[in-house]
């Protein structure tokens, strides 16, 4: 008579599952970024100093960086938007609207303005160097870290690194250091939608580079 071992069986489709995850995870955290990009050290990686999980995604567009640094520069909920998913976005309340064409007085940024991620919270401005990098950085108060409603400080960084024929890699990059225990689990919930957002993100950055060019900003 034929006897089946479940737990073991259980435990390989456990292991299997799990496997699949982390590999899930992996491929997510580096999405269209290559490995020395991912092991690049990029604008804005100094200001947490290590960090406890680190994000790199990218895209090339058939642009060069003076062409998609307008779009950078008027990120924001309350300016341009982030190109990613309009029904998402109103799903969720945020009252974002994306752009599609340059906005110029929405091209002025510099260290030290807030750029809005929804009403009422926003990121500052660590890096502006047009047509090279913008980086954002959020922190709650130190001497509140435990009971701080968003237990980690955060970096998010753009980059634009040339390319060949006229072209720009797009990399985009989150850095996260954790304040609390608990911040581990929320970091790794959140990345599930930060992924999904990104990507949209980089892809709507692109086709608006590329089909949109800024030479003439609309306003």
């Amino acid at each position: 008579m034929r006897t089946t071992n479940r737990p073991v069986r259980h435990l390989a489709l456990a292991t299997a599952l799990l496997a699949g995850l982390l590999a899930a995870r992996h491929a997510q955290q580096r999405w269209g970024a290559t490995a020395e990009e991912v092991a690049a050290e990029l604008p804005g990686d100094a200001i947490l100093g290590g960090a406890d999980l680190v994000t790199t995604r990218a895209v090339t567009v058939a642009a060069p960086p003076q062409d998609v640094w307008p779009w950078l520069a008027q990120l924001g909920a309350e300016r341009g938007g982030f190109y990613s998913y309009d029904g998402l976005q109103r799903l969720l309340g945020l009252g974002i609207r994306n752009a599609d064409d340059v906005i110029p007085e929405w091209q002025d940024i510099t260290p030290g303005d807030v750029v809005s991620l929804a009403r009422g919270v926003g990121l500052t401005v660590a890096v502006a160097e047009p047509e090279r990098a913008l980086v954002l950085h959020g922190s709650p108060d130190p001497d509140a870290a435990e009971d701080a409603p968003i237990p980690f400080a955060f970096t998010w960084a753009f980059v634009l690194e040339p390319g060949p024929r006229r072209t720009t890699r797009l990399l985009v990059r989150e850095r996260y250091r954790y304040l609390a225990p608990w911040a581990a689990p929320l970091v790794e919930t959140v990345q599930v939608a930060s992924f999904v957002m990104t990507a949209r993100m980089l892809r709507g950055i692109k086709e608006r580079a590329e089909y949109r060019p800024p030479a003439v900003p609309v306003g």
